[in-house]
């Protein structure tokens, strides 16, 4: 059958058949409306932050926007550290790294250093993604195969046709995208605290 949310689930799946308890941390109670819709769904929402099918549904979008994201900026943080300089040689400009070979960041401060232009064209491209992923998932019907975070942009054609293969390909999306959320978040901790780059 099909959730209001477009969002197809197996016909198999009851509360009856799932385990009463978090397979992430076996003492927290699994919460009902995880229902294993979603790949990456080990029944852990200690805090109740979903409380029916639509509100996980949304939280499940921007789960996977900020590990989109947070996948970018693990890459992308170590290596602006390690090409950064070489980069601003080649373009006759200023590093904006620190003194101590540090990206600009929140806890880092430097921010001021990236143009305005830069900052605008960042968020005008983010909100014009957004806002296609909003259009998209709203146009979806009862019978539609729309999965959270399905933008249709697949230029190499990585997405496997079976089944099987996009089950994994989404759980591997969101366990390396749950894993760089934790890293970005400790690459700042770790600057913050240290003075120092994380390469």
């Amino acid at each position: 059958f099909t959730a209001k949310n477009g969002v197809k689930m197996s016909a198999s799946t009851s509360s009856e058949d799932l385990p009463r308890m978090s397979e992430a941390i076996p003492f927290f109670q699994r919460p009902p409306v995880l229902q294993k819709e979603y790949a990456g769904d080990v029944g852990f929402d200690p805090l109740r932050l979903a409380s029916n099918s639509e509100d996980l549904f949304e939280k499940r979008e921007a789960e996977i926007k900020h590990a989109r994201l947070a996948m970018l900026a693990a890459a992308g943080w170590p290596l602006s550290e390690l090409l950064d300089d070489k980069i601003a040689v080649q373009f006759n400009a200023q590093s904006v790294l620190d003194y101590s070979g540090r990206v600009p960041s929140l806890l880092n401060g430097g921010l001021d250093k990236i143009s305005p232009v830069w900052w605008g064209f960042c968020i005008g491209l983010t909100a014009a993604i957004d806002l296609y992923g909003v259009k998209r998932a709203r146009a979806s019907g009862p019978d539609s195969d729309y999965i959270p975070g399905d933008l249709g942009f697949d230029p190499l054609g990585l997405y496997p046709d079976d089944e099987e293969g996009k089950k994994r390909m989404q759980l591997a999306e969101i366990k390396h995208g749950r894993t760089a959320m934790i890293a970005v978040t400790l690459y700042a901790i770790e600057e913050a605290l240290t003075s120092k780059g994380v390469v």
